[in-house]
Order: structure tokens, then C-alpha cells, then sequence
């Protein structure tokens, strides 16, 4: 197995890993960022830098043809606005740990999207994996059940939406090819979901930011480890390593946030985290060996 592809995957590990802590930092109460703001300005620098990158080192084309850019805008307005949006307005709430975990729950959402999509009925293994993922996110809102705290549900409500929305662009991606290069692709995305999260921040009437020195260096961490530096290797790991190989920071992400975030936020890791976060994990770990099975 590639030394260098396995270098990259742990760059993929910590780099996506961290990023629901450096959200967290940049928009909770008190950091003066506005959460559409803040993922606006985050992916259009984004979308520069690596336009720049492919322009100056690749000499690729940069212009996609018409059907690819109604492929690369409609995915990146599920992935960036849909999917990075929402996720970013929930964390102004909740820990960034909780957040990784229920974002961690995607796949499960994308298995069954797909078998709607192509008419297939799911297998029951597959409804079972499901359940038990659900279970998970029902055993991370343990406390506001049993509380009778219902008010504080939303939140994991808009977290669901952002999973639906993810794998919806996931889905269009992966479904209809383009011939330009990943990070061309990447950086069209991220533009069209930067100005869908400028519209929205101006019809919400988000406030003018006015970030602490933390909110900054997050939304700096953001932009270059998140968006380049993290894609860049998740595109060569695929090339060095096989793709159930690379899949696996499906389930590592989550844990790297709850430890990052018990460690440098002093987030509480409670038994609901704990139980949840394996069941989620089962549940993902349940649908890649089914998809497997099936292919």
C-alpha cells in the first residue's frame, strides 16, 4: 500500500476531522461571524485558490461546457449551501462533536436515496443498518427526549436537512462525470455555493461580521485546510489507495471531533455521546459492506 497515499489519508483524517471544531469556533456566540457570512466568504476564497492552483500548475481548462455547468453548480449548491450552510447555522448551537456525529450518519442517507432514485427496493440488511444509525441520532438527543426539552430539536433537524442535502450533491456528482479536473470541478462548486450563501445571508438579514482574532484564524484554518489543502488529498488518495480504504474517514472523522472538541473547547463527552456515536459508526460500517456485497 502506498506510503504517500496513506500520508494523505491522514491529512483527510485530521484536516475534515477539525473542521467542525474550527466552524464551531468561528461562529458560536461571541465570535462576531455570522454563519452564512462566514461559509460564503470561506468557499468563494476557497474556489480562487484553487483556480489559481490549476490555472498556474496544471494548465487545465478552466471553463466547463454548459451540461458540466449545470452538473457542477447544482452539486454545489446541495453540497456548499444545502449541506456546509445549515451545518455551520447549527453549530452557532450545539457542540461541534454532536455535529460530526449526525453529519457522520450521511451515508446512510445517501444508500437510501439512491435505491428511490434507481426504483430498487432497500434489502432489509440495509433497513437494519439504517435503524441502527437512527438509533444513534436518537440516543445523541437522549437528554432533550427524556427532558421533554423538545425546543432544542431543531437543531438536529437542520443537521438532517444538511445530511439529505449533501448526499444529494453527492449523488449528482457521482452520477454525471464531468472532463475537467477535480479541482476545477471543486472550486466551480464552491463559487456557486458561495453566491447561493450570499443570497441567503442578505435575505435573512445576517448582521455585518465582525470576527475575534479566533474567528479569523478558524475561518483561515477553514479555507486552506478544509477546502484546499484536505481536497487536494482526498483527490490523490483515491488515485494511490483503494476507494473502501479512503471511505474510512467516515468513521474516523467523528471521533477526531469529539477529542478535539473535549480537548480545546472542553466539550463533554457523556454516555449519550459514546453510545450514539458507535451506533451511528455501526450503522455507516453497515452500509459500505452492503454496497460492497451488492457491486
Amino acid at each position: 500500500m502506498s506510503l504517500r497515499g496513506l500520508f494523505h489519508l491522514g491529512v483527510i483524517y485530521i484536516a475534515w476531522g477539525s473542521t467542525y471544531l474550527a466552524i464551531r469556533v468561528a461562529v458560536r456566540e461571541g465570535a462576531g461571524f455570522p454563519p452564512l457570512t462566514m461559509s460564503a466568504t470561506r468557499v468563494f476564497v476557497g474556489s480562487l485558490i484553487l483556480f489559481a492552483l490549476a490555472a498556474l500548475f496544471q494548465k487545465t481548462r478552466i471553463i466547463p461546457k454548459r451540461k458540466e455547468l449545470a452538473v457542477v453548480v447544482a452539486s454545489g449548491l446541495f453540497l456548499w449551501l444545502g449541506g456546509h450552510g445549515f451545518v455551520a447555522i447549527a453549530e452557532t448551537k450545539v457542540h461541534s462533536a454532536y455535529t460530526a456525529v449526525i453529519i457522520g450518519a450521511t451515508p446512510l442517507l445517501v444508500a437510501i436515496m439512491e435505491s428511490l432514485i434507481d426504483s430498487r427496493k432497500p434489502s432489509i440488511t440495509l433497513l437494519g443498518f439504517l435503524f441502527i444509525g437512527i438509533g444513534g441520532v436518537a440516543v445523541l438527543n437522549g437528554p432533550a427526549l427524556t427532558s421533554g426539552n423538545f425546543g432544542d430539536l431543531w437543531v438536529a433537524g437542520i443537521l438532517i436537512i444538511a445530511c439529505v442535502s449533501w448526499g444529494l450533491g453527492s449523488i449528482i456528482q457521482s452520477r454525471n462525470k464531468t472532463e475537467m479536473a477535480p479541482e476545477v470541478s471543486s472550486a466551480w462548486q464552491q463559487l456557486s455555493g458561495a453566491f447561493g450563501l450570499t443570497l441567503f445571508a442578505l435575505l435573512s438579514h445576517e448582521p455585518l461580521p465582525s470576527p475575534t482574532n479566533e474567528a479569523w484564524i478558524a475561518w483561515g484554518y477553514l479555507v486552506i485546510f478544509g477546502s484546499v489543502i484536505a481536497f487536494t488529498s482526498y483527490v490523490k488518495a483515491l488515485r494511490m489507495l483503494p476507494t473502501r480504504i479512503v471511505m474510512t474517514y467516515a468513521y474516523v472523522n467523528p471521533v477526531i471531533a469529539i477529542a478535539l472538541g473535549w480537548i480545546i473547547l472542553d466539550e463533554p463527552i457523556t454516555g449519550y455521546t459514546i453510545s450514539g456515536t458507535l451506533l451511528v459508526l455501526l450503522g455507516v460500517m453497515g452500509i459500505f459492506r452492503e454496497k460492497k456485497r451488492i457491486a
